[in-house]
This record gives structure tokens, sequence and C-alpha cells, in this order.
């Protein structure tokens, strides 16, 4: 398994606004999602569904505060 690779906070918003990187909030529970929600990120349970259509070489942002 590999390590997480740390990203400055610009260079995840410059991936997920330019479409190369999906932004998913790290927490399961839909209340902790809406209170640390960032613009354009997709909630646990929308990646969840997105998931099975995604292609083995989407880059992912996951971030928990």
């Amino acid at each position: 398994m590999v390590d997480p690779k740390r990203i400055s906070v610009r260079e995840a918003y410059q991936k997920m606004k330019t479409g190369k990187a999906l932004l998913v909030c790290g927490y399961e529970d839909e209340a902790k999602f809406k209170m640390m929600c960032l613009e354009g990120a997709l909630s646990w349970k929308e990646f969840e569904a997105r998931l099975p259509k995604l292609s083995k070489d989407q880059e992912i942002i996951f971030y928990c505060a």
C-alpha cells in the first residue's frame, strides 16, 4: 500500500476546479459533512455512489478538518 501524498490547499483546489481530481470529504457522517463541506466537494455517500463508475486512473483528494 502506498502512503497518501499530502498536497497544498492551492494544488487541491486547482486540480478540483480543472476536473483533474475529485474532492471528497472524509467524514461518513452527513452532519459533519455539512459542517465541513468545501465548495465542490462530494460527501462520502456521493463518493460511494460514483465509485463503481470511476476510472482506476481518477485522482481523488480526501480531506478531513
